[in-house]
């Protein structure tokens, strides 16, 4: 049997420092060249990418447009896509050279599945390896119970952009993507309830940390923080009506958002929106999330926190809470016994150390 023609989609935005890497690592792949395409989408980039992009015509076929984020760039450019299968890619990250090979054998062995994630390595801007992110197995969804909800939960961050494959029979039913911030994860939750999903035990791509991403960002910038409370907000409101769609139960989808309720939270509350007791209720809601048990020293170490928290103001309790966090203050806790996470689907290891 002929394998499937695949659609690469990357999607770019002023990535001038990084997208030659992500075009080279696609054309580089373990996988006959006659049987991909590469399309880049430019999001209205204002430096070098246009022209750097460019230089890899014919092979790579550039589609530019107005800027108007990642959802709009995904409705501009999975239609002009020709392939069975769609691969998406952000511009400032990679693949390993085996990623198509691997996804695709994935696909041909699980024709009833229209979705499919896998790990990554994590790096900094410069390139290098900082930790490996991967499934603690191969796993399947397909959204029907609250049970794999709250699996799924703990693996939709395999599903992001450069991690996600999807048939493209599935996107044709599942387009428009909603315009939200979270416009990836948002396209992978709406396929996983079309199509079922899943999660590869192998990391593929190198998802890069640095100081220009839009979703992950080091400093603490208001203007940033109110544009990604908007996307968690708008991903909160539009997430579940489009689910529904797929008659995913109310429940499942409640699931599904219970995380993202709790980031859109604490930015609210680090914008000055709440008062001191607001910060308690959603730091203890965030460790029942996270966390299934913690020794005695840990759970003692947490009240002191959230003791702070109750006679700190919201916006300087975040503001301190983010300076522990960037400065790797937080290993300092592991001294008095590291909290048990819920489940054990992520195994999470650094690079190099």
């Amino acid at each position: 049997m002929a394998k499937p023609f695949v659609s690469v989609l990357i999607d770019t935005y002023n990535h001038e420092k990084f997208i030659e890497k992500a075009i080279t690592s696609v054309l580089e792949q373990d996988f006959p060249a006659s049987d991909y395409e590469v399309l880049v989408v430019d999001d209205g980039s204002t430096d070098r990418t246009p022209e750097l992009v460019k230089k890899f015509a014919p092979r790579v076929t550039y589609l530019p447009k107005q800027n108007g984020g990642q959802a709009s760039a995904f409705n501009f450019g999975i239609p002009r896509c020709r392939g069975e299968i769609v691969t998406f890619l952000d511009g400032d990250d990679w693949w390993e050279p085996n990623k198509l090979a691997t996804v695709i054998s994935a696909f041909e062995y699980h024709p009833e599945i229209g979705t499919i994630g896998h790990g990554l390595y994590e790096v900094d801007e410069s390139g290098k390896r900082l930790y490996s992110n991967i499934p603690a197995r191969v796993y399947s969804c397909r959204l029907d119970t609250r049970e794999e909800a709250l699996a799924f939960a703990g693996l939709l961050s395999f599903l992001g952009t450069s991690r996600l494959a999807v048939r493209r029979s599935v996107l044709d039913r599942v387009l428009p993507v909603s315009e939200t911030l979270l416009a990836d994860l948002f396209l992978a939750a709406v396929a996983v309830a079309a199509s079922g999903a899943i999660i590869l035990d192998q990391p593929l791509t190198n998802y890069r940390l640095h100081s220009a991403n839009v979703y992950q960002f080091a400093e603490y910038d208001v203007v940033r923080m109110r544009q990604k409370l908007a996307g968690f907000q708008s991903f909160i409101h539009s997430l579940p009506r489009r689910l529904a769609e797929w008659n995913v139960p109310a429940e499942v989808a409640e699931v599904l958002l219970y995380a993202t309720r709790i980031d859109a939270e604490r930015l609210q509350l680090a914008l000055g929106q709440g008062w001191p007791w607001d910060s308690v209720r959603v730091e203890r809601a965030a460790m029942r999330q996270a966390y299934k048990d913690s020794s005695f020293g840990y759970r003692v170490f947490h009240a002191a926190v959230l003791a702070v928290a109750a006679v700190t103001p919201p916006k300087l309790f975040y503001r301190l809470r983010h300076w522990y966090s960037a400065r790797g203050i937080a290993r300092v806790r592991d001294r008095v016994g590291a909290p048990v996470p819920r489940d054990s689907l992520v195994i999470r290891k650094p690079q190099g150390r």
